[in-house]
């Protein structure tokens, strides 16, 4: 069963505190600043993203089918703001967008497939899917690409949403079909893949500073579930 967690408040929407922190943030991106204005991030972003989390795990649930986590909380279903710049030339410290994620299966949140969100204060970025499959995942994927049943339904479902106004897939990341495996037309596009999902940006709406921003969520992530059912039918353990 989804870990299902209740004790955030009610949802009732994000408050532009929140937008304009990020906006700031942007401009004055350093812990001192971030300190001084400490409060935007956690009234106009942390407070209601955790009331968010909750209430969209709960539609989710009845729309799509259960099994979808929602933890409201850090490291759980929204993502630390602090940059891991071990490894990266940019050191700036903190990231200046804030991101929510639903997660299905049985594994660690981040190597799962889920339903996410992205918000700058210009779009919301919505989408299903997985950004990159860790080595052993990769393998099931190739796998069931290759598979006849499972292999075919997802050249379905990739061919019904590129066919939706304003949802994307991603590219080919590989110039060459993966060692060992065969195929053809539009399974051998899809063995080139290093991830699956598919989402879109949206300009940000009026919905989005009351509770019915649940609602207008979920309307864009529902034509989304096959390929996250898909996903979870194909990868999870």
């Amino acid at each position: 069963m989804a870990k299902q967690a209740t004790s955030a408040g009610e949802f009732t929407g994000f408050p532009r505190q929140g937008l304009d922190f990020l906006e700031g943030l942007a401009a004055h991106n350093d812990k001192t600043w971030f300190d001084a204005n400490r409060s935007g991030y956690d009234e106009g972003l942390m407070e209601p993203g955790r009331a968010f989390v909750v209430a969209l795990g709960e539609e989710l649930n009845a729309r799509v089918g259960p099994g979808i986590h929602a933890e409201p909380r850090v490291n759980g279903s929204i993502f630390r703001i602090n940059r891991d710049t071990r490894f990266s030339a940019d050191k700036t410290p903190y990231k200046t967008h804030f991101d929510m994620f639903l997660w299905q299966g049985a594994g660690r949140s981040r190597e799962c497939p889920g339903y996410y969100l992205r918000i700058t204060p210009e779009l919301v970025h919505l989408g299903a899917g997985m950004h990159g499959f860790p080595r052993p995942v990769l393998e099931a994927y190739r796998d069931a690409v290759v598979d006849p049943a499972l292999g075919q339904r997802l050249v379905e479902i990739t061919g019904e949403l590129a066919g939706i106004d304003g949802v994307s897939l991603p590219e080919p990341h590989y110039a060459r079909l993966p060692r060992g495996y065969e195929a053809e037309g539009e399974r051998a596009v899809l063995l080139r893949m290093s991830a699956m999902h598919a989402g879109g940006a949206y300009d940000l709406p009026r919905q989005l500073g009351s509770a019915d921003f649940v609602g207008w969520c979920a309307d864009r992530l529902e034509p989304l579930a096959p390929l996250q059912r898909w996903l979870v039918e194909a990868l999870d353990p």
